[in-house]
């Protein structure tokens, strides 16, 4: 079964205002600290022949990933190289009005591993709707992240997401926690 590495909203401005002054600071450094993470995995993604697919989230006049605002482009880190495919979403589901699914299944890809923003919206959403389309998933435990939310820290929801969605499973397929260390090493 052949594997695709899915980044998911790794962009500019996906974590603007999600914290209050106090705890943003946090936020921002937390996140630098994942996508340099996620740009080890995709190093070696890259080297091992791993096929890349993006995913950038286009937003409405005024909101931060409104689409080429600033906050649109997907992190310097972590941009694709010329050839590397970027599926266009509106939706927290990477599925939803794309062609995602179509390019895997032309490629033959029945594993996705899968990394980016924001835990509690696109990284869930996207991860059920893998496995209900008939993925195995590998989420990247320490490579996905997001803002504070109500009364819950970055921290406790990427916690409590890791937990909840670890063996989630739909017939057959399902999804599996892991480091980031321990994916497509050799």
């Amino acid at each position: 079964m052949a594997t695709a590495l899915i980044i998911v909203d790794v962009q500019n401005g996906v974590l603007d205002y999600s914290g209050s002054r106090e705890r943003q600071p946090l936020i921002v450094k937390a996140q630098t600290e994942m996508v340099l993470r996620l740009k080890k995995v995709l190093s070696r993604a890259r080297g091992t022949g791993v096929p890349v697919i993006f995913v950038q989230h286009n937003e409405g006049p005024g909101e931060p990933l409104e689409t080429n605002s600033p906050g649109w482009p997907i992190r310097e880190e972590v941009a694709p190289l010329s050839g590397e495919s970027v599926v266009q979403k509106s939706s927290p589901d990477a599925f939803h009005d794309t062609d995602l699914h179509d390019r895997l299944q032309a490629a033959r890809i029945g594993h996705l591993v899968i990394g980016g923003n924001s835990t509690q919206f696109c990284i869930d959403t996207t991860c059920r709707r893998a496995v209900g389309l008939g993925y195995d998933v590998t989420l990247l435990a320490d490579c996905h992240m997001t803002g504070d939310w109500g009364d819950l820290r970055f921290d406790q929801i990427i916690a409590h997401h890791n937990a909840t969605l670890n063996g989630f499973a739909a017939g057959v397929r399902r999804i599996a926690v892991t480091a980031s260390a321990d994916v497509l090493a050799d």
